[in-house]
This record gives C-alpha cells, structure tokens and sequence, in this order.
C-alpha cells in the first residue's frame, strides 16, 4: 500500500497554482465557460470527492453547500462527489482525488476510519479550526483533575481518545484550510491550486 509520510502540510496561504493558470488565476467560481474547460475536459474523468466530518459543529459543510449554490454549474462538470453526505443519501466509499475532512478526532474510530480515507485519497485537506488545530473541539484536553473525572463516563461511553487529536496528528495532510468557519474565499483558492495539480 502506498504510503502518505512523504506528504507535509501547506498552508493555503503559500499554495500557489502551476503556469497552467493565469498568472493572477481567477478562482474556480469565478471561472468563465471557456476558463472552465481547461479544467473540466470530456475527455478527462471528473475529479473525484469526499467530505468527512468528525468531531465539530459542521459548519464548514454548511459553508461548502452555500458555495456550491453559486457554483454548481462549474462544478457539475467538473467533479465527481463519490462520498458527501450531506449531498447525497447513497455514498460510494472507494477512492478519492481529493478528502476533506472536517471536525477534529475524538475515538478510536475516528483514527481508524481517518486512516483508511487517507490511505484512499490522492491528496487530503484538513479543513476548518477543530481540523487544522483540535480547537474548539479539543477543549477537554485542558480540563483539571476534577473536570476530567466528571467526564470519564461519557469517555468511556464512546470509547474516546485520552486526548482529542487535529487531522495532522494521525496522518500527513496536504492542505490545511483554518476559519471556524472556513473563509469562502480560501476555500475556492484551496480547490483551486488542487485541481490544478491533478489536472497538469
């Protein structure tokens, strides 16, 4: 099995698009019709995508689905989503071009599943505060004593992490996208720079 160590983090700040783009690129969603079919080709399949969430408020799903409003017609041609709840009621969980994974990893089995999306996917995004940094998600990992046993039922109860964890602590991310919620704008500029990595 391939694996992702090689892979570091990169702020969506310093991500910068291949010549492939303009010189100062329009973002996906500003796209015209003939800028999108650099992108969206017949021959070319589409770009496949999952969005996952973990432990969160999920309010980087509901920013995603506003901007998806905007720019659904580019989008529709250009991307396959094989695993977006949000979206769709019968999910595909196979491969991905590219993860997004929202809310940060609270159990057991959210290592275990973190792990097996990361195996499957070209390229992984942490995306939103509790992803990038464990915050606010990961308040429980400053409780004292007292507060600590208060909670241990609950922990027990959903066989919880001793420690809340940020995507990057399990497994190598290739972007990062922080905002609690995200910005739209860096958002688009993420997906941007990745589609035109997989579409050299």
């Amino acid at each position: 099995m391939e694996t992702h160590d090689a892979h570091k983090a990169v702020p969506v700040k310093n991500m910068s698009a291949p010549s492939l783009l303009p010189k100062n690129p329009p973002l996906l969603g500003s796209l015209s019709q003939s800028e999108s079919s650099t992108f969206a080709s017949p021959s070319l399949p589409k770009i496949k995508i999952g969005w996952f969430t973990f432990s969160c408020c999920e309010d980087n799903t509901i920013v995603m689905t506003e901007i998806m409003n905007d720019h659904w017609q580019e989008w529709k041609s250009l991307f396959d989503f094989r695993h977006v709840r949000v979206l769709k009621s019968k999910n595909i969980f196979d491969e991905f071009d590219i993860a997004f994974i929202e809310g940060a990893i609270a159990s057991d089995q959210h290592e275990k599943e973190l792990k097996e999306i990361r195996a499957r996917s070209k390229k992984l995004v942490a995306v939103g505060a509790c992803a990038v940094i464990g915050m606010p998600s990961a308040q429980r990992n400053f409780f004292n004593e007292e507060q600590k046993a208060e909670i241990d039922f609950l922990l027990a109860r959903f066989a919880a992490l001793p420690r809340v964890l940020k995507v990057s602590d399990v497994v190598s991310v290739d972007a990062e996208i922080p905002g609690c919620p995200m910005e739209p704008a860096r958002f688009l500029e993420a997906v941007n720079a990745l589609v035109a990595e997989l579409r050299p």
